[in-house]
């Protein structure tokens, strides 16, 4: 989920966080799957299979599942799913991208639909506002890697187009067809990342209070609930104060 970086920090019940865990599971194997399927099933010579792979590692996923969400590719497992962009607005105006990929079209899109309207939120048309954020490549490092001065300088020697570092991490930023490069360059100069993605960054961020985050996370985490949900971003940010009284 994209919103204020510190929701993600936020303990849930271990049972609701095994649940979280595997639903995630199933949506990298599928990134995965279709990865290979549409390209070569070798990772190094595959960089949109290399960053799903690198994903996957990511959150701890066993070598043996990204195998086999690999085989399927070869199997012919993969080949119906499309994938398909949701664009609209939540509670209070705050724009919400959904990424998802699906092998049913009409029941995607009739469930992203009822989760807005259901959540105080409405879907809007494809392009209604992806245009307040920018589609970019992300590679994030724990603070470890370095003061903010060397990230900086090795992500400009990579090719990455900016930086952005606090007490969490660092995040660097490029263009969509450098993230490869620039994610291998990155961990010959800062060792392995935590994570190397797509993402839509927001232009600019809404603060939000109580009430409204409240049903923003609600609604965020109905739509990530679904199978056909991949990613979801929203250009809000919560407070402080509103966040420890979540």
């Amino acid at each position: 989920m994209a919103g204020h970086s510190k929701w993600a920090n936020i303990q849930h019940r271990k049972g609701r966080q095994d649940k979280l865990r595997s639903k995630m599971f199933s949506k990298l194997s599928k990134e995965i799957t279709v990865a290979a399927k549409m390209g070569d099933p070798d990772p190094e010579k595959n960089p949109r299979l290399r960053l799903a792979v690198k994903a996957a590692k990511a959150q701890s996923m066993p070598k043996d599942v990204i195998e086999r969400a690999i085989k399927k590719s070869q199997a012919g497992e993969g080949e119906d799913y499309e994938e398909i962009r949701y664009e609209g607005y939540g509670p209070n105006g705050i724009a919400v991208i959904v990424e998802t990929m699906t092998d049913n079209r009409n029941r995607t899109a009739s469930n992203v639909r009822s989760y807005f309207t259901k959540n105080g939120g409405n879907l809007g048309e494809t392009g209604s506002v992806s245009f307040m954020f920018d589609r970019l490549g992300a590679v994030s490092y724990p603070p470890e890697a370095g003061d903010a001065d060397t990230v900086m300088m090795a992500a400009l020697e990579a090719g990455a187009e900016d930086v952005e570092s606090d007490d969490d991490g660092h995040m660097v930023y490029c263009a969509v067809e450098d993230l490869s490069d620039v994610s291998e360059a990155l961990e010959k100069d800062l060792g392995e990342s935590a994570e190397s993605k797509l993402i839509w960054k927001p232009q600019t961020m809404t603060e939000v209070d109580l009430e409204t985050a409240q049903k923003l996370i609600k609604l965020i985490d109905t739509l990530e609930e679904d199978d056909d949900v991949q990613t979801v971003t929203a250009n809000f940010d919560i407070p402080e104060d509103v966040a420890a009284q979540l």
